[in-house]
């Protein structure tokens, strides 16, 4: 498995094309080899695909607009295509669904063909979760229908260390129940202040990522992207670092 950084980490520095361009040098002498490019800019691909060659980087996945993963599928595929990327991200379940007792059927819907149109590409299709997908509905989790309704060639889960613990889940145990979906995953740790769960990098939390890392092992992960959407006033490229040394410690590469 592969550490990654995923640039959601660092949006801040990353919405003007000078700026994006210096956050992929910083990220590249932390010692990154891949990232995931979320929350920047609008770009180019080609203008990612030269910036990527110059720091010696590789975009694995993105985040991608939704409305154009849905309905400017062949054109996302054709972005991805040249800039190297093999996995296109969907961040959440959009359009306000989630909070929709039918928005399931509507998001399969809408995002059957698509999927089967990356596939078709020799790309795949990866959905990112929150907490909100561990409520349960009859007894079965949002993640488990979601699961249930794609095919695992069709779409994979890019899943979140934190978001399942603070979504009441083991992440050992539910990167078993996706193993061969799990292909990319977010690494961020959870600590406690106030009382309060709150993102941390990875070895200040509690996450027992010994058991996480060894399961996604087992279920086919190939990026460990590190992700800190919040770190807590401290500054974030110093977060990507910490988490890296860990992981490095951990064994990864």
């Amino acid at each position: 498995m592969q550490i990654g950084a995923q640039l959601y980490t660092v949006r801040d520095y990353t919405q003007n094309p000078a700026d994006f361009a210096e956050t992929l040098r910083k990220v590249a002498a932390i010692g990154y080899k891949t990232v995931q490019v979320s929350g920047t800019c609008p770009f180019e691909a080609a203008w990612l695909r030269d910036l990527l060659a110059e720091t010696g980087l590789s975009c694995v996945i993105t985040h991608t607009n939704p409305d154009r993963v849905a309905y400017d599928t062949e054109r996302v595929i054709e972005e991805h295509r040249t800039f190297g990327c093999e996995y296109i991200g969907i961040g959440s379940m959009p359009w306000g669904l989630a909070s929709n007792p039918a928005g399931l059927d509507a998001f399969v819907e809408v995002f059957s063909e698509p999927a089967r149109k990356i596939q078709d590409a020799g790309m795949k299709l990866m959905y990112h979760n929150h907490g909100f997908e561990f409520e349960k509905a009859g007894g079965i989790t949002l993640l488990e229908r979601l699961a249930g309704a794609f095919p695992a060639d069709l779409m994979g889960f890019t899943l979140d260390s934190y978001w399942v613990q603070y979504g009441g889940g083991d992440p050992a145990e539910w990167a078993e129940k996706l193993a061969g979906r799990i292909d990319c995953v977010h690494v961020k740790d959870m600590k406690v202040a106030g009382g309060k769960p709150q993102m941390a990098y990875i070895g200040e939390g509690n996450i027992n990522f010994k058991r996480f890392l060894a399961a996604c092992q087992a279920g086919g992960t190939r990026f460990v992207l590190v992700e800190q959407d919040d770190c807590g006033g401290a500054d974030p490229f110093s977060c990507l670092a910490k988490s890296r040394e860990t992981l490095l410690k951990m064994g990864l590469e």
